[in-house]
């Protein structure tokens, strides 16, 4: 029986501290405890992409993780992925090399961030089996116009990323351009919910499962809203 063709996926991360990660769920919740569903989110993340068939498991990070809530739990995770620093001025530039550093594996790369935890295994290999087979590129759409996957059979189309800014309710549709602009076919994976605000995650967490979902259900019966 042959194995998983040849994917790389890669996972954008930031260590999940108090006042620099997950900023916009403060109020209701402290930065703490959104440090806290950071930490839960990112956990559930890499549960997902070690669970996947894929032959290849980066994660671009950035931060302090002695620093960051959970840190024991995700350093142990973390060995079992090649972690390479985050680079660049902006998030754009940060996601394009990102693209660039883990292409060096020599496979298509689908790329995701830590916003979508309640996307498992499943999911991630479809996506990686249909990047791996076909020449188009692959991008997965937020509800909030932004999108949760990229996924590139060649690294240079990433470099489209620097250009386009990032986190607005275009940055979806802008993506899908600037890939056409330069030659690129691209398909739609699934669209998903990501967790920007505290409304996002009560709703992520009410159809999904895992420690960011038991994370939330604990802290919102301690929100007043």
């Amino acid at each position: 029986m042959s194995g998983p063709r040849e994917t790389t996926v890669l996972v954008i991360a930031k260590a999940p501290i108090a006042g620099f990660a997950k900023t916009r769920l403060t109020p209701p919740l402290t930065a703490r405890d959104a440090a806290r569903v950071a930490a839960a989110a990112l956990l559930d993340t890499l549960d997902s992409v070690l669970c996947s068939d894929v032959t290849h498991r980066v994660v671009a990070f950035t931060g302090d993780l002695a620093a960051a809530e959970n840190s024991r739990a995700l350093a142990a995770k973390l060995a079992a992925f090649s972690v390479i620093p985050q680079r660049g001025a902006g998030f754009g530039a940060r996601l394009a090399n990102a693209h660039a550093d883990a292409a060096r594996w020599g496979a298509p790369v689908l790329q995701i961030g830590m916003d979508t935890p309640q996307i498992g295994p499943e999911t991630l290999t479809a996506a990686a089996d249909e990047l791996a087979a076909g020449e188009a590129a692959l991008l997965g759409p937020a509800e909030d116009g932004g999108w949760w996957a990229l996924g590139l059979p060649s690294p240079e189309p990433a470099r489209v990323l620097a250009d386009v800014p990032m986190s607005t309710d275009r940055t979806g549709e802008l993506t899908r351009k600037a890939l056409q602009q330069c030659g690129c076919q691209v398909r739609s994976l699934p669209r998903f919910s990501d967790v920007d605000t505290f409304a996002d995650a009560l709703r992520v967490a009410a159809t999904s499962s895992g420690r960011f979902a038991a994370t939330i259900h604990e802290l919102s019966g301690l929100v007043v809203r």
